[in-house]
């Protein structure tokens, strides 16, 4: 094996890699040979130096190889979506369940909390009893007689991206389009899938902040996944500001709720899930077109099935069977919780990244890959730009556990926010499409 420091020594230098050297840096990374210090110093080379295409494809393959790679035998196509990340996107959770009862079977390997992002695995661990972690038993068990189930990445499933991915959390190398490819794709081939929609986030609250950034990284997933054979699509979304009006994890479940029995639906959110969701189902061959397909999953939220779907996938990880019934028995609540008013106005702009930051702040999210998060703390009632706000409608309704985070929450929001006397112009939820 070469060792760990002259793989990282020859990609600081900026000299490619051979498809061996990486396999082996990646061997090393799983069995524990490799240090986090040296996995830290390899993202940072990667962050400034940048892969070939050729190198991508071996990291995703050799991350892929680290563990079991599934196979499935079920009666319909095996889908999934995955985001890139952003603030209140909490799609993942409404989408499995709707697209199962299309048809499809969604084994969704899902992150925690990355950066400034919520994380769909921090979600579901807000949800008690839910096994978020199952062995690939019950994992496949649970796809097999639910259609879906979302986890997070197991022992056997692509440990080396489980690995690299916490440490990358905290040596500020989330942003790395490369690390990001093989991170996303490891898990989706580990997961034997049949087609992927990727979720690609640009504005603000995404870790691409620029249309052409993010162009580039469906580009480069789309074209990984092809060489890989995968069938992918990419969509670029908009992250200028907040996807749903909640930001933190027992919030965003309620949010998901809301949305799923029909008590509320946003406009932005629900925009996106049905295009990402649409896409899915044409990639698995269950519409004939992206309006038929639209038209299936308004049927299986309006039917009632999608909410179904979600809670026996709940149950059968282990959570409360009737938590869409009576969520408010089973999700953390904060012990302070109070409205942010402000002076009637427009909201011209939004630092949709320092939201995600204050949820951190509140304990929502972690600063190191040992923390631990609290549940109940974040934000309902986020505006969104060219929203109307004033004294009957704040900026934002802080769930925090006592008065001195709400404080600092508070500050942070307020300068999160720039409020006009007109509306600022809102960029359309949908920004591209990649094939």
């Amino acid at each position: 094996m070469r060792l760990p420091q002259e793989t990282i020594r020859a990609k600081r230098d900026g000299r490619e890699l051979e498809s061996a050297e990486i396999a082996d840096f990646i061997a090393g990374l799983t069995d524990g040979r490799v240090t986090e210090g040296q996995a830290a110093a390899f993202a940072m080379a990667v962050f400034f130096r940048r892969l070939s295409v050729g190198e991508r494809v071996a990291l995703t393959r050799a991350m892929t190889r680290s563990g079991t790679v599934l196979t499935w035998d079920l009666p319909g196509p095996v889908l999934d979506k995955h985001s890139t990340g952003g603030v209140g996107d909490a799609i993942s959770l409404a989408l499995a369940p709707m697209v199962t009862a299309c048809g499809g079977y969604v084994p969704m390997i899902s992150g925690r909390g990355l950066g400034h992002t919520g994380g769909t695995l921090d979600k579901l661990a807000s949800i008690p009893g839910y096994d978020a972690r199952p062995d690939l038993d019950r994992f496949r068990r649970v796809t097999r007689e639910v259609g879906c189930a979302i986890i997070g990445q197991t022992a056997e499933l692509a440990p080396a991206d489980a690995r690299l991915y916490a440490i990358r959390d905290v040596t500020g190398t989330v942003e790395s389009l490369d690390l990001i490819t093989a991170s996303i794709l490891s898990k989706k081939l580990a997961a034997g899938l049949d087609g992927l929609v990727m979720d690609v986030k640009v504005g603000s609250g995404a870790f691409m902040t620029d249309l052409d950034e993010a162009f580039g990284l469906g580009e480069a997933i789309v074209g990984v996944a092809a060489g890989a054979g995968l069938r992918t699509v990419a969509l670029v979304t908009d992250m200028e500001s907040p996807l749903a009006s909640a930001a933190g994890n027992a919030l965003e479940v309620a949010y998901v709720l809301d949305y799923l029995t029909g008590r509320a639906r946003e406009t932005a959110f629900h925009t996106v899930t049905l295009e990402l969701g649409a896409e899915m189902l044409a990639l698995g061959g269950l519409a004939d077109d992206l309006p038929t397909a639209r038209a299936r999953l308004e049927e299986a939220l309006d039917s009632g099935r999608a909410l179904e779907i979600f809670s026996q996938m709940v149950a059968a990880l282990g959570g409360p069977a009737d938590l869409a019934d009576h969520s408010e028995r089973y999700l953390a609540k904060a012990d302070v919780v109070r409205p942010v008013p402000v002076e009637s106005g427009y909201v011209a702009r939004v630092a949709t990244r320092d939201i995600g930051l204050a949820v951190i702040g509140l304990g929502g999210g972690r600063t190191r890959p040992q923390d631990g998060i609290d549940p109940a703390v974040g934000f309902t009632g986020l505006a969104r730009a060219g929203d109307a706000v004033g004294p009957d409608r704040p900026l934002a309704v802080i769930h925090a556990r006592d008065a001195a985070a709400a404080d600092r929450a508070e500050a942070a929001l307020r300068a999160a926010y720039g409020i006009g006397p007109a509306p600022g112009a809102a960029d359309a939820p949908l920004r591209d499409r990649i094939a």
